[in-house]
Formats: C-alpha cells, sequence, structure tokens
C-alpha cells in the first residue's frame, strides 16, 4: 500500500486524517521552514526549527520530525559552502568556455543544497558515492578547490593526479564520481555491506539521477541491499531532465523514492538544505538501528544543460529555468530565513559571499598555474596497484615496450 508523509495535529489520530491532504506534493520552496522559538546569543547554542509540511512524502514509511535543531553557527556554515560550491561551478564553467577544460564536465549550480545538506547531516566515516556530477561532494567531502579545479584543468596536483578529469574524483569518504550511468549504485552497496561486516554504525550514501534510476544495477543493488539489511541510504536526485529528456519522457514512474518497492522510501524538498540535512539524518538513525536500507528522492533543478556541451533550453523554456532561479533558489532560500530569523546582518552575509569569491577565485588561480603530468611511463602506470603489491613488469605489445615497476 502506498502512503504519503502526513503532519497532523497530535490530538487527532493518523486514520482520521482528511484524504484530500494525501493529494499534496513537495514542495521545491527553499525557504519555507520557520521559526520554533527565539533564536538564542551564542552561536553555538541549538534551537529549533519548523520544516514545511510539504518537505517530505513517504512510502511504507513514518516521516522525519518535521523540527530540526541547528546552531547558527551551522546555519552561516551551510551558506558559506554553498555558495562556494556555486563559485567553484561557475570558474569551471568560465575555464570550459576558455577551453581550458577539456572532455566532459557537468556542473551542480542549483543542486548545492543535496550536497551540503547530506554532508551536514553526517560524520566523515559514513561514505558517499555518486555519479559524474560530483564537484561538490568533493569538495564537502574534503576536498579542495585547488585540487577539484586542477583535477578539471588535467594538472598533476589534481584530486586525481589529473587522470579523471570532472567525472573522477576520489577522496577519503568519497568513492567518486562514476562515469557510467548507474555503475555506482552497486559499489555503494557494496560500502554499505563493509560497514556491516565490520560492525560499524556508519552509512552508505548513494546517489544517482534520474536518468539512472531504470538501469537494471540501480535494482540489484536494492535486492541485495534488502536481503542483508544493508545500512544504504539510495538517492535520487531528480533535477526533473536526464540528457536531454523530460523524467515524465523516460520513466513511466517518476516517485523515484518509490522505486524500492520493498524498501521505505522517502521523497524531500531537495532545495531547501535544511529539510535535505533533516531527511538524511533520519535515514542515518534509520539504518543505525539496523532496519535496513531506504530510496530517498531529492526534489531538485540543475539550472545549466546536462553537460557542458548541452544548451539545456531545447527541453525546456528559458522561463521555466529564470522562475526557479528567482523564486526556489537554494542559496537565496537559506539567506532570506537566516535573515529572517536574524541570525546575522545582511552585511554579514555579504562578507561571507565576498570571503567564498575571494577564496575560490584564489585557489584557481593556483590550479591554472599547476604543471600538467610528465608524459612517462611511471606516471602512467602509477595507479594501476596499491604501492608494494606490483607485479615485476607489465607487458607490452612488443618485449621494448614492457614497463618495470623497479625502475
Amino acid at each position: 500500500m502506498l502512503s504519503r508523509a502526513l503532519r497532523v495535529p497530535r490530538a487527532v489520530p493518523l486514520r482520521a486524517a482528511p484524504r484530500a491532504i494525501a493529494a499534496r506534493s513537495v514542495t521545491t520552496n527553499a525557504a519555507s521552514a520557520s521559526l520554533s522559538h527565539t533564536v538564542p546569543e551564542s552561536d553555538d547554542e541549538p534551537f529549533a526549527i519548523n520544516l514545511s509540511d510539504e518537505s517530505f512524502e513517504t512510502y511504507e514509511l513514518d516521516p522525519p520530525p518535521y523540527t530540526l535543531e541547528v546552531t547558527k553557527k551551522d546555519l552561516k556554515q551551510m551558506y558559506y559552502d554553498m555558495v562556494s560550491i556555486r563559485q567553484m561551478e561557475m570558474a569551471a564553467d568560465r575555464l570550459y568556455k576558455e577551453k581550458k577544460i577539456r572532455g566532459f564536465c557537468h556542473l551542480s549550480v542549483g543542486q548545492e543544497a543535496v550536497a551540503v545538506g547530506i554532508e551536514h547531516a553526517i560524520t566523515k566515516e559514513d561514505d558517499i558515492i555518486t555519479s559524474y556530477r560530483c564537484h561538490g561532494f568533493s569538495l564537502m567531502r574534503g576536498g579542495t578547490v585547488r585540487s577539484i579545479i586542477g583535477e578539471l584543468l588535467g594538472r598533476r596536483e589534481g584530486i586525481a593526479y589529473g587522470k579523471g578529469g570532472s567525472m573522477h574524483m576520489f577522496t577519503k569518504g568519497f568513492y567518486g564520481g562514476n562515469g557510467i550511468v548507474g555503475a555506482q549504485v552497486p559499489v555503494g552497496a557494496g560500502l554499505a555491506f563493509a560497514h556491516k561486516y565490520e560492525g560499524r554504525k556508519n552509512a552508505s550514501i548513494i546517489l544517482y539521477g534520474d536518468g539512472a534510476s531504470n538501469q537494471g544495477q540501480v535494482f540489484e543493488a536494492f535486492n541485495m541491499a534488502k536481503l542483508w539489511n544493508l545500512p544504504a541510504l539510495f538517492g535520487c536526485e531528480n533535477n526533473k531532465y536526464g540528457m536531454g529528456t523530460s523524467a515524465a519522457r523516460s520513466s513511466a514512474l517518476t516517485d523515484y523514492y518509490k522505486r524500492g518497492q520493498y524498501i521505505p522510501g522517502l521523497k524531500v524538498n531537495g532545495m531547501d538544505v535544511l529539510a535535505v540535512k533533516a531527511a538524511v539524518k533520519y535515514g542515518k538513525e534509520w539504518t543505525a538501528a539496523d532496519k535496513g536500507p531506504l530510496v530517498l528522492e531529492y526534489v531538485t533543478y540543475r539550472y545549466g544543460g546536462h553537460s557542458m556541451s548541452d544548451p539545456g533550453t531545447t527541453y525546456r523554456t528559458r522561463e521555466e529555468i529564470q522562475r526557479m532561479r528567482s523564486t526556489n533558489d537554494p542559496i537565496s532560500g537559506l539567506k532570506q530565513k537566516i535573515l529572517d530569523w536574524e541570525i546575522t546582518s545582511e552585511d554579514e552575509l555579504k562578507k561571507l559571499d565576498k570571503e567564498a569569491r575571494a577564496h575560490v577565485n584564489e585557489e584557481v588561480a593556483i590550479a591554472e598555474a599547476m604543471a600538467v603530468p610528465e608524459a612517462k611511463p611511471s606516471i602512467l602506470f602509477e595507479d594501476i596497484y596499491v604501492r608494494g603489491t606490483e607485479p615485476q613488469f607489465i607487458r607490452g605489445r612488443i618485449a621494448e615496450e614492457n614497463y618495470y615497476f623497479n625502475k
């Protein structure tokens, strides 16, 4: 039986809720949260906020709490993080258009709340794995702007030594950046299996796009995760469009949170960083209680095309994009809440904007000055084996091309 998240007064039993309420859908309003109590003076003292009644929909699952504890420091850091990601992606956009970045490049402008909300709900001992729209996640997991931009530029000091480019980035607790559509999902299930096997109370956050949701390996991973009761938080970043087409034209069922069938699902307002944080926090508690996997759907929106080669306006209107930018932007939404709740002043937020922009610009300049990898076999073959486990040599096409690792 399909169910949706219902929020009703405590005095009213859940079964008595009017059925008409169940028809509502998750909002993408980025500024829909409200204040529960007065805001404390201290930056570190927690206080409660109320999330919108339309932050979640559920499938075979009770909704997360609609209250969330945050601090002033948390809110300002989330704001700074989203601004940093956007500035970094805009720098990548410029560098690509200047033909300094080559190949594929998939940007996440508009989707910053997903990466930031997830990171603020988990610990560094949890794992994240995602697809090729990965720059923001790389930064949140501990990568630096210079290492990410350096990788995009193919530089030796890039996060993957200049060998991975836009789609293949890795750092501790972050397993990519994967270029094959949907291939990261079973790998993420394997990461969840490792947590369970080792007896750790950590979760594996596994992300994929709406375009990848119909891949067979996604459902295979669902099956294994449920059979083995793995701490896996599968998550579809539903930005409404795949590669050149809308979700409705490619998917018979666009309620991606229901795709798990035998796995409970949770649909989240992916434009509200606070709703994302609340949902993932709830998911982590679910997996820590050994209840098995969940399937989440983050309803979000990308302002640009699928990749830099896609103008993004042949299958949707410019008016739609502008409307989302002006009314549902995740950064503007959080900024409005920070000002409404008097967390800090507008001048202080402008200062944070300026700091983020200056930091990104400085890091980009450093990345552009990095050296490219030398064209020699020792660099070409260095990452095939774990250091110290290499065989004596790798055979080439002819004997003279053999590469010996002990050189």
